[in-house]
């Protein structure tokens, strides 16, 4: 397909700099030892409980792109540069409607079934999206006791992308905190032994990740954001500052969850 040329390694002085930039705190992303805490079906669930909300802000971010890259609205006018169109329809397409078996799911949807699978609680996850459909503005809807105060900061922090800054920024965020860390990320979780099989939708959304993120959208996110930023210094420099800043939350997401499931365990100890 003719799209495939964007599946490849991206090579540009921005994106090496801002890669640089920020190794630091992605290897404590990357290297976090959350990925060896998972010793119980319910340390899985823990995990899942927190982590969904991070999935359905990706979502949002991602549409939030759509929105900025390509016109959503009638009448249809041109809008946004055409290989960015391309790159970022592709992505929200296999995001939105994967195959999976004899049909399409979103991934969001898919991981909202495996934590039923899971035994994990998703009661606040479905009653905050209850008040969002109510038209509860998101920083409103976030602010509920069964809402992890991690989960708050965290889902806070990517909606203060997506509603302050530009799209350069929202893609580089989109970028680098999130597609190019998850195949690693994934990689770690995956290995979780399952031997009743209740966690088989949930691997089988972080094997699909593992996949796509690694071969195709990774690179693409990366083509769109030189598409977005091309030679301009101060956009490169906006975007790294951004992207630091969502990698640092992402570890404290991360330290929150580690310190949930080492709670409940000793819960469940007594």
């Amino acid at each position: 397909m003719a799209v495939s040329r964007y599946h490849s390694s991206v090579n540009h002085p921005g994106v090496t700099s801002l890669k640089n930039a920020i190794t630091p705190v992605r290897n404590s992303v990357t290297s976090h030892p959350i990925y060896t805490s998972f010793h119980t079906q319910r340390d899985v669930a823990v995990f899942m409980e927190h982590h969904v909300f991070a999935v359905w802000d990706f979502m949002s971010l991602l549409t939030k792109l759509q929105q900025q890259l390509t016109c959503t609205t009638v009448p249809w006018l041109p809008q946004g540069p055409v290989a960015s169109r391309r790159l970022i329809n592709e992505i929200t397409l296999v995001e939105e409607s994967d195959e999976l078996g004899d049909g399409f799911i979103a991934h969001f949807e898919l991981y909202r079934a495996a934590m039923d699978d899971a035994g994990a609680d998703a009661k606040p996850l479905d009653d905050f999206l209850e008040r969002l459909a109510a038209g509860v503005p998101v920083p409103q809807a976030l602010i509920d006791p069964s809402v992890p105060e991690a989960v708050r900061d965290f889902t806070g922090a990517t909606w203060n992308v997506i509603e302050t800054e530009p799209v350069h920024v929202q893609a580089a965020v989109f970028a680098f905190g999130r597609e190019d860390l998850i195949p690693e990320m994934f990689e770690q979780v995956v290995k979780i032994k399952d031997a009743d099989g209740s966690l088989a939708k949930f691997k089988d959304y972080l094997e699909r990740h593992i996949e796509v993120d690694a071969d195709e959208h990774t690179p693409m996110a990366m083509r769109m954001l030189v598409d977005l930023c091309g030679d301009d210094g101060t956009k490169w420099e906006q975007c790294t500052h951004a992207v630091r800043t969502a990698l640092h939350a992402r570890a404290r997401l991360w330290n929150a969850i580690a310190a949930a499931i080492r709670s409940d365990d000793r819960l469940a100890a007594h």
